[in-house]
């Protein structure tokens, strides 16, 4: 069978079981729409919350991040994966206790400001918009290529699905779908990773294949040779950095920030029982994320050497099938500068006659190795799972924000269950036709969108989040300046040097990189707009009134575990 008929298949199949789980669990409540219940097993729980984080930036766009990137794209790894284990200690456990539904409402509870509520809920708003805008465009690409659709097309349709299941189903209906879409991207990134490290170099195993001999008789091992076909075309060394380590130090620090401040993946631990499942669940997502992400940079290294050995120095007539389909997607461009009919992939852009999206480096990878039509349409149907189970975890952050944070807690008190229910459905069918919107009108490549919304969660969230927990006196007017100044911060950086709105737009964007403020990259300056956060946070909090004694009763009782009170009384 062809790739085509395998990926109707695969896809139409995932996407049956997606929409069947929906149909099973829908929520009858908002409890069950907004924390599954509260009664979700920390296996359950732990893996879906590794799918709601591995989006599409993941599983398609950072494996092709650190191809073309070498040694610079570890700060992803590094980023991503150290957020994790920040979020588990120093989160999750102190959050489920204090017991509410959203991140938004923490904050407006903890600070006990309608104010705060609401400022937290435009932040939430912008975060999440801003990281599903990466998912649609995923979506899209995979739509574009595997299932020869246009590319607004594919978002089309993967906005009905996810429509679907988000808001049939609500945070029960998306949490035992995540469920199945961690079985599926995972299985679908793990299989033809081994069979091109077996390919490749004798070793099924992709993360020891990495740093194998190739096996083509040269005894040369395998990043050794990326080493040579790198700077035989005028790249730097793959192995190599280029950024400063200021830079690579914010970025890494703003991804681990970021992730501890994301509200799609804080509200999973709301959905257990107990704050010692919140924990477990967290140790659980860590170690099942952690299978793709010591798997990702070995993709990389395999994806690149099959590409620059399959296109460089070698005619256009002679290129296989994948090179003319992806042609026809827009993301693979090739312009023959010289008219001598062979591609010239080289470092000097004025030389250089190949255009390739870093976005497709891991959709491609199996068809560049040959390998059989099933595991090539395998990988279209992870990648949708990626991209979805993101998307429905975003949706349903942007309309509980809506429905329970604003309408229930600020607009309207009296509004009914049944209200509310109604609410966050609608809502969730506002936010599904806006995210489609930036599916078609994509702002950048998939991760470098995720990374700014890494960002502005850091920016914003997590000094507002650490100091409820940890710093009794914290005050609202704190709280509530140091949000704003923060996320105002990040998002003039980013308009500034990301998109260029104030400087020509984004054809000036490349020549304003020599402007950045301590030569750290929008990615990065996150982490900078977080120490500003709270610098103001606790300037402010100094100059007015202590919150009062109730509230840092509150506070005091979350950092006292479960049982302790017991102990020290007999």
């Amino acid at each position: 069978m062809s790739v085509q008929t395998w990926t109707y298949i695969l896809v139409g199949v995932t996407f049956a079981l997606y929409i069947g789980i929906a149909i099973w669990s829908r929520a009858t409540s908002t409890k069950d729409f907004y924390v599954a219940g509260g009664g979700v097993s920390p296996w359950a729980n732990g893996m879906a919350t590794a799918a709601d984080w591995m989006s599409a930036a993941s599983f398609i766009s950072m494996a092709g991040i650190i191809a073309f990137s070498g040694y610079d794209g570890s700060v992803y790894l590094m980023g991503w994966t150290g957020g994790y284990v920040l979020l588990a200690l120093l989160l999750a456990p102190y959050l489920r206790k204090f017991g509410k539904f959203t991140v938004p409402d923490f904050i407006g509870e903890r600070y006990y400001s309608k104010t705060a509520r609401v400022v937290a809920v435009l932040c939430a708003l912008l975060v999440s918009f801003t990281y599903v805008a990466g998912q649609m465009r995923g979506v899209g690409v995979v739509f574009s290529r595997f299932l020869e659709v246009d590319i607004n097309t594919g978002v089309v349709i993967g906005m009905i699905i996810v429509l679907f299941y988000a808001v049939l189903g609500g945070m029960k209906g998306i949490t035992y779908t995540q469920v199945a879409q961690y079985c599926v991207l995972i299985f679908a990134f793990m299989v033809p990773a081994i069979f091109i490290s077996f390919q490749m170099t004798g070793n099924p195993v992709p993360q020891l294949g990495m740093g194998s001999t190739v096996n083509d008789g040269s005894g040369m091992y395998v990043l050794e040779k990326l080493n040579g076909l790198s700077t035989e075309l005028g790249f730097s060394e793959y192995t190599s950095g280029t950024k400063s380590r200021l830079d690579v130090f914010a970025i890494t620090l703003a991804l681990m920030v970021g992730t501890a401040g994301l509200p799609h993946v804080i509200v999973r631990f709301f959905t257990v029982k107990k704050v010692k499942d919140a924990r477990k669940s967290a140790g659980i997502a860590l170690l099942l994320i952690a299978i793709l992400y010591t798997t990702a940079p070995a993709v990389a290294v395999f994806a690149k050497t099959n590409m620059i050995n399959t296109v460089s120095e070698q005619p256009y007539e002679e290129m296989p099938a994948w090179f003319k389909n992806w042609e026809q997607t827009g993301l693979l461009a090739y312009s023959d500068k010289n008219n001598d009919g062979v591609i010239q992939y080289v470092a000097n852009p004025e030389s250089n006659e190949l255009m390739v999206d870093r976005d497709i480096m891991v959709l491609a990878n199996p068809e560049i190795a040959n390998l059989p039509a099933w595991v090539i349409a395998l990988v279209a149907a992870g990648g949708l799972a990626a991209a979805l189970s993101t998307a429905a975890g975003l949706l349903l952050v942007i309309s509980s924000s809506v429905s329970h944070d604003l309408i229930k807690n600020v607009f309207k008190p009296s509004i009914s269950e049944k209200g509310e229910l109604l609410a966050a459905r609608l809502a969730a069918t506002v936010a599904v036709i806006i995210a489609g919107y930036f599916g078609i009108n994509p702002p950048g490549f998939v991760a470098a969108v995720v990374a700014l919304a890494f960002g502005l969660a850091a920016a914003s969230f997590f000094p507002a989040i650490v100091l409820g927990i940890f710093y009794k006196k914290m005050n609202k007017e704190g709280a509530v300046t140091g949000m704003i100044v923060g996320i105002s911060l990040m998002l003039f950086y980013m308009l500034k040097f990301k998109f260029g709105i104030f400087d020509g737009g984004k054809e000036a964007v490349a020549g304003l990189k020599e402007h950045w403020w301590f030569g750290i990259s929008p990615e990065g300056f996150g982490a900078v707009a977080m120490f500003v956060n709270f610098i103001v946070a606790l300037v402010v909090n100094a100059l007015t009134p202590a919150p009062p004694s109730s509230v840092q009763d509150i506070v005091e009782n979350i950092r006292i575990p479960s049982g302790a009170g017991e102990a020290s009384t007999h």
